[in-house]
């Protein structure tokens, strides 16, 4: 069986591939992410996972190489990670009492036969309407930092979302279910 690696430095990501029972390996890929407002979010989400996993395969001869990015969309703005606990508190407030859409792009190289799949997987979340108090209580935490829409669905996070209609996975980073149908384009059977 052919190498797989992750492209990725994301624990989340790291631990769901570990969940579904594959062997790899982890090389994140430095690919300095531009965000190019000309293609719609879905696209963005694509186009990113193949620049990050087509940095890492030009370093793998025979290799499977899995690469993904994601972000919130509200309302057709897409909100990245904050990196402040003034940013987090804003993004909480935006999120606050609405849907959103998380959206992971992800892309499979097969260095050895230069087959390209890419991917886009759409989940809606709803978040509850949240107290001045609990964002402040929750920004407190550090969790929202560095988090795509400044929450963690597997962490704290958990408390603040009310429903999703989608895959859960793809929320946390990966869509599982996406990812394993795809990967048997590429000879990998997770079942």
């Amino acid at each position: 069986m052919k190498t797989i690696i992750l492209a990725s430095a994301s624990p989340r990501r790291k631990q769901l591939l570990e969940q579904i029972g594959l062997k790899f390996m982890v090389e994140p890929s430095n690919y300095d992410e531009q965000v190019d407002s000309e293609l719609e979010p879905r696209q963005l989400a694509m186009s990113l996972s193949l620049k990050k996993a087509e940095l890492v395969a030009k370093s793998h001869r025979d290799a499977l190489v899995i690469a993904a990015d994601t972000f919130v969309v509200l309302e057709g703005k897409i909100l990245g990670k904050p990196q402040t606990e003034t940013a987090a508190r804003k993004m909480l407030e935006a999120i606050s009492g609405k849907q959103h859409s998380v959206i992971t792009g992800f892309t499979i190289i097969d260095t050895a036969s230069h087959k390209v799949l890419s991917r886009a997987v759409t989940t809606e979340v709803y978040i509850r309407e949240l107290t001045s108090s609990e964002i402040d209580a929750y920004v407190k935490s550090k969790e929202p930092l560095d988090k795509a829409g400044a929450y963690a669905i597997q962490g704290l996070g958990s408390v603040i979302a009310e429903k999703i209609a989608g895959d859960y996975s793809n929320v946390v980073g990966l869509p599982l279910s996406a990812l394993a149908e795809s990967l048997k384009e590429f000879g990998v059977h997770v079942l």
